[in-house]
Parts: structure tokens; C-alpha cells; sequence
């Protein structure tokens, strides 16, 4: 009997003994029985659900015909299957993975057979035992996000390597993954390639560092080409020649009745129905359907569109704090999947899987099998990216043109050339995968190999333009609708807002759905309602910010003292792109912000917040320098980021009389305490 019932029996005799008219002994046996049945019912309940889950996430994750044990040791794989060479990603886009399977992949050409591992899914303390197999390799293919911060699966390895663990005897190379317009550029790969060391290991070559605002693909090869040749020379091994082209996973095409339509996936990240059957938590691989209650256009003119959307949180326990982003997973736009399946002569009806050819694999299929081809190029399968060049290399086998399987040849090499030619077909005409096949004609490859090669559409990250305080049970995104003419005459538009676009709740209909998960931010107001802050968003970066005045707002209503809050903004015309004017201008007339717009176009001379920052540099000085205050940047990190730091260096400089070393550092310090704070994208 459990604590519960025990306890209830005895309040119940209690009763019963003090106050005689109110339970008679009959009243006392009828309670218990009914207690026990309900605890009876619930106890089944549970089962069953317990029961129907572990079917459910069983059915999900393995491939069709075989039940198997997920092992984390990644040491006895790789001693069962004969392999030395494991390569680590640290990933939160795909790109990571994707090059740590290239390289995995490219490894039988060097006689160094090779296994991808997700850190998170691994025993990491195992990475002291890999010295024991003969002539092992650990590669680390790891992207930096955010201020500096490691990509989610990555983070416990890095805690761990904190520690001090004995790495003497382990081979090591990494490459990272950053962008040069974020301040803290690769930190992750130079903080995991230093360390390593540190804790004994021997670097095999040097550190590879890719850039994604210029072009990370050629980072990427430009590095492998010579790091081959370094692991030869080390291991004293040769190149068995011409790379061999293997396929990855093995196509099984199911007949119509093979299985019946609720066990077919249709959309679901991870478990089969998980859409349909809504279960917290909600994260990345179980996101909430949410409810599109409110879209609406925020510009009242020109060739541009802005969406303010509300998306209805409600009964899914999910919460947020102003400052973090929520995760939209979109879907691609239905004609460029049908134009797909026309070039590949493919039914997209068709239901398939995709089976991983290595056994000792974690990762069986390379998105939720089996499905059907419409489902994958619709929800699982990244088709408007540009395509990287080992995809150009795998299509020369099916074009049967001979100018056509030079053309993509070339592309796919390491020479300057080759480079050249990527560079101004693919990057910066901006072709997708329908773009290739449409313009090199004699290219016909099966779609199934198509869906191998393209890496996995993912989630798109909007912060958050809302506070919680006022509206806890929904999400407001505030994105500009990404649509461009391309230099082939082409239209590429983006894939989740074009999306949102279409989807507008409408009278009398079912609101549009849409799955989405909260990921935490470091972005965060200060505990004291009265620190003082500065914030700088010009365009869809005011959208947090949106959020923090919100926030501050309704804590002064609260009669709590609320500190300065100061926000510069801009956008091109007050009359067109000035978003959410009447909320800013009644949040001034309160006195909640003091507000410094800039609107670049609507004079001869072009006027951006920098310049507006600039010519107040006293205020800068007095909010991060003599009051203890916090300073928020977001929006482009490009461009607006670099020159809004340069300013605030110059106002240390010239309004804190500080040398230009002790400003750097006096900036560094105020990052290391949060009080200089980023949330920018390129």
C-alpha cells in the first residue's frame, strides 16, 4: 500500500473516531473501495501509456526489420568493426556533421576506415582508452554559435574537458566552424585544439579554421587536402588513389500495402505520431504544434514585408523569459518539391526508406523512415541551400553529357580553377539543388540519392519579441519576409518566412499550425530592476528589445523603480519600415524609454543609429562606466555590430580616459559579466 492510501485510511478513521455522524464504518468501506479503484485505474493507465511509448519511440528509431541496442561506447565499435579513425562533430545546423561524414567517409581512401560519433551520445571519458588500437585518429569537427558558445550536443564534452583527464597517446586534429563577424571567431575549435594538448595529446595537424560569412566549403577542402597528406606521413600510410564513391544508406522501396498509413511518417522529428499525440517536454526532437492566432504585415509600404505573428503556447508548459529564441521548424515551398520530382522522373508519393549500410552506426537513417518522397523534400530535406561541392562530385555520375561531368568535375576540385568556377555557378548565382539540375540538363540522379546527399532542413531561430509578464501563454516573432531576385533571374525566397507568409489565420477556419521549441538565451535583463541599459536594434533587432520594454514597463506599472532605459533604432522611412511606431512612441510618452530613431533614407544624406550613438558618447560612458549598467546589441553582425563596439571603445577611450588597451579590456570584462551583450546574425 503506498504512502498516499495509508495516509487517507488514516484521516479517514480519524475523522471518524472525532465526528461519529459524519462516516459510518459502510461510508469508510465504500471510500476505500473506491479509492483502490481509482488507484487501480490510473495504475493501468500508466502502464498502457508507458507500454504504447516504448512501441512508439521503438518503432520510430530503428530500422524497419531490426530491433537494436543504442551502445554509447564508441571504443568497441570501433574495435568490432575493425576501424581507428573516429571523427566528432559538434553541430547545430548540420554543417559540422556533414563534414565529419565527408571525412569519415574519405578515410577508406587512406586505409583509416572511419565512424562519425555524436559527442553527446558517446562515453567521452573513453577518449583515454583510444590509444590502445593501433594507429587511431580523433577528429573533432566542431562550429562555435552565439557569444562564443559551444553547439548543444558538445557542451558536457567541453565541461568534461575542464577536468584534468590523461590524454597522453591520443592523436588529434580539429576543425572548426565560425563566422569572422561574431566577436568570439571559432572559439570553441581554438579553446578544444589548445586544450587538447594541454591535457597531453598530439596534434596530427594543424587547426583548421572555416569561415561561413566567406566561404566555409573552401575552408573545409583546402584544409582536408593537407591534412591527408600529414596523416600519411605520420602513420606512414599511402593514398589507395581516386576517391571511391560509396553509397552511405541503402534504398528500400516499400509496396502500398507494406505498411498502413499511421505507421508512415508524415513530418514528425523523432517519434512516430508525435505530432498527432502532443507529449511534454517539448525540445528539438519533440517540438509543440502551436497555434498561428495572430499574422500581420508591420510595413505600411514599400517592396519589403515585415510579419509580426503570434503563436499560441498555451497547455504545453513550455516557458520563456524575454530575450530567448524560439525554433521554427519550416516547411519547403510545394513547388519546389514538385519541380524536384519532375527533374528526377520520381513518384513523390512513393513510400521509401533510407538504411545506413554501416551497422555499428548510431544514426540508421539520415531522417524519420519510412516516408514518402514528398514528405522528405517537404519536411526533412534542406533543398534551397546552396549545394556544397562533394554533392556537385556525386552528380558527375549521372550526367550523361560529357561537357556537363567536367563542368561539375571541376567544381568539385581543390584547384584554383575549380574554385573560380563554384564560386561564380553555384555561390554567387545562388543556385539551389532544382537551379543545378534545371541548367546542367544531362543530369538525371535518383531522388533517393538526392535525399542522402542534402543535408537536413532545420529549425530557424527568431528571437523572441515578447515578455512573458504580459503574455505568458504566447510567442511573438517579428521576421522580415526573405525574398530576392537572383543574378540568373531567378526568385529565391526564404523558407520559413515565405512560409509564415502564407499561413494567415482566417475566419471561420482552424488556425494554422506550426511546430516550435524555446532554446534559452544568455540575453537577459539585469536582476535589478533599476541597472540602468542601452539598447541598439535598428530593424527585426529591436524585436528583443520589444520584449525587455515590455517587461520594464510593466514592472514600473507595479510601482517597483525602474532604471534608464535608453533604445536606438532605425530602419530606412519613418512613413514605411518604422515597426511598431504607436507602441514606441506611448512606451516614450509613459516614460518608460528615452527613444533615438534614425531613418536612414528619409533625407538626402543617409543617417543610421551609429551615427545617432556617436554623438553621444557621454550617455554610453555614464550607463556602462559610472552607473554599473548594461549595454544590448542585436541585429547584423556584419556591419552595424563592428562599428557600434568601435563606438563604445571610443567612448571608454575618450569619456573613461582610458588607453585603447585598458578599453579593450575594460569591454572584455564587461562581456565576461554579461554586461555587454550580443544577439546578432549575418
Amino acid at each position: 500500500m503506498s504512502d498516499n492510501t495509508q495516509d487517507i485510511l488514516k484521516e479517514a478513521a480519524a475523522a471518524a473516531a472525532v465526528g461519529g455522524s459524519l462516516f459510518s464504518t459502510f461510508d469508510i468501506i465504500m471510500l476505500v473501495i473506491l479509492f483502490g479503484a481509482a488507484v487501480w485505474w490510473l495504475y493501468s493507465s500508466r502502464k498502457e501509456s508507458k507500454k504504447d511509448d516504448l512501441l512508439l519511440s521503438n518503432y520510430a528509431i530503428q530500422p524497419a526489420g531490426s530491433i537494436q541496442v543504442t551502445e554509447n561506447s564508441f571504443i568497441k565499435k570501433l574495435q568490432s568493426s575493425g576501424r581507428s579513425l573516429v571523427v566528432f562533430y559538434g553541430s547545430q545546423t548540420g554543417t559540422g556533421e556533414e563534414f565529419a561524414g565527408r571525412l569519415a567517409k574519405e578515410g577508406i581512401r587512406y586505409k583509416m576506415k572511419g565512424m562519425v560519433a555524436d559527442p553527446e551520445e558517446c562515453d567521452m571519458e573513453e577518449l583515454t582508452k583510444l590509444k590502445d588500437i593501433p594507429n587511431s585518429l580523433a577528429v573533432f569537427c566542431l562550429a562555435t554559435y552565439g557569444e562564443g558558445d559551444p553547439t548543444d550536443n558538445a557542451m558536457d564534452f567541453i565541461e568534461w574537458l575542464k577536468n584534468e583527464p590523461d590524454l597522453i597517446g591520443l592523436n588529434y586534429a580539429v576543425f572548426g566552424l565560425g563566422n569572422k563577424t561574431y566577436e568570439h571567431y571559432n572559439a570553441v575549435a581554438i579553446y578544444v585544439d589548445k586544450r587538447l594538448e594541454e591535457l597531453g595529446a598530439t596534434r596530427v595537424y594543424e587547426l583548421g579554421l572555416g569561415d561561413d560569412d566567406a566561404n566555409i566549403e573552401d575552408d573545409f577542402i583546402t584544409w582536408k587536402d593537407k591534412f591527408w597528406p600529414s596523416v600519411c606521413e605520420k602513420y606512414n600510410i599511402e593514398s589507395t588513389g581516386e576517391e571511391e564513391l560509396t553509397r552511405q544508406f541503402r534504398l528500400v522501396t516499400h509496396a502500398p500495402d507494406e505498411f498502413k498509413p499511421n505507421e508512415i511518417f508524415t513530418g514528425e522529428i523523432a517519434r512516430l505520431h508525435s505530432l498527432q499525440n502532443q507529449r511534454p517536454p517539448y525540445d528539438a526532437k519533440n517540438p509543440f504544434l502551436a497555434q498561428i492566432i495572430v499574422n500581420k504585415e508591420l510595413h505600411k509600404g514599400g517592396d519589403r514585408s515585415c510579419l509580426h505573428v503570434e503563436l499560441n503556447i498555451s497547455g504545453s508548459n513550455m516557458r520563456y523569459e524575454a530575450g530567448d529564441h524560439v525554433a521554427v521548424y519550416p516547411i519547403n515551398d510545394s513547388n519546389l518539391v514538385d519541380r524536384l520530382g519532375q527533374l528526377t522522373g520520381a513518384d513523390l508519393d512513393e513510400v521509401f526508406s533510407l538504411i545506413n549500410t554501416d551497422q555499428e552506426s548510431t544514426k540508421k537513417h539520415p531522417f524519420p523512415c519510412p516516408t514518402s518522397y514528398r514528405t522528405a523534400l517537404s519536411h526533412y530535406v534542406e533543398i534551397t541551400a546552396v549545394p556544397r561541392t562533394h554533392i556537385l562530385r556525386e552528380l558527375v555520375e549521372y550526367c550523361s553529357e560529357e561537357e556537363d561531368k567536367k563542368k561539375l568535375l571541376l567544381m568539385a576540385t581543390n584547384s584554383q580553377e575549380g574554385k573560380a568556377l563554384y564560386q561564380s555557378f553555384v555561390v554567387d548565382a545562388c543556385r539551389n539543388i532544382v537551379h543545378i539540375l534545371e541548367d546542367v540538363k544531362s543530369c538525371k540522379p535518383p531522388l533517393d540519392h538526392l535525399c542522402e546527399l542534402l543535408p537536413r532542413l532545420q529549425p530557424r531561430y527568431y528571437s523572441i519579441s515578447s515578455s512573458p509578464k504580459l503574455y505568458p501563454e504566447t510567442i511573438h516573432v517579428t521576421a522580415v519576409v526573405v525574398k530576392y531576385q537572383t543574378p540568373t533571374g531567378r526568385v529565391n525566397k526564404g523558407v520559413t518566412t515565405t512560409w509564415l507568409a502564407e499561413n494567415v489565420p482566417e475566419p471561420d477556419k482552424p488556425f494554422p499550425r506550426v511546430p516550435v521549441y524555446i532554446r534559452k538565451s544568455q540575453f537577459r535583463l539585469p536582476l535589478q530592476s533599476q541597472t540602468p541599459i542601452l539598447m541598439v536594434g535598428p530593424g527585426t533587432g529591436l524585436a528583443p528589445f520589444r520584449g525587455f520594454l515590455q517587461e520594464r514597463a510593466f514592472v514600473r506599472a507595479q510601482g517597483r523603480p525602474v532604471g534608464d532605459t535608453v533604445l536606438y533604432f532605425g530602419c530606412r522611412h519613418r512613413a514605411q519600415d518604422y515597426i511598431y511606431r504607436e507602441e514606441l512612441e506611448e512606451f516614450e510618452k509613459n516614460g518608460d524609454v528615452s527613444l533615438h530613431v534614425a531613418f536612414s533614407r528619409d533625407q538626402a544624406h543617409k543617417i543610421y543609429v551609429t551615427h545617432l550613438l556617436e554623438n553621444n558618447l557621454d550617455q554610453i560612458w555614464d550607463i556602462i562606466g559610472l552607473r554599473n549598467g548594461h549595454f544590448y546589441i542585436c541585429g547584423d553582425a556584419k556591419n552595424m555590430a563592428v562599428d557600434v563596439r568601435n563606438i563604445v571603445i571610443k567612448a571608454i577611450q575618450e569619456k573613461g580616459g582610458k588607453t585603447e588597451t585598458e578599453a579593450a579590456q575594460f569591454l572584455k570584462k564587461l562581456e565576461s559579466m554579461k554586461k555587454y551583450s550580443s544577439d546578432v546574425w549575418s
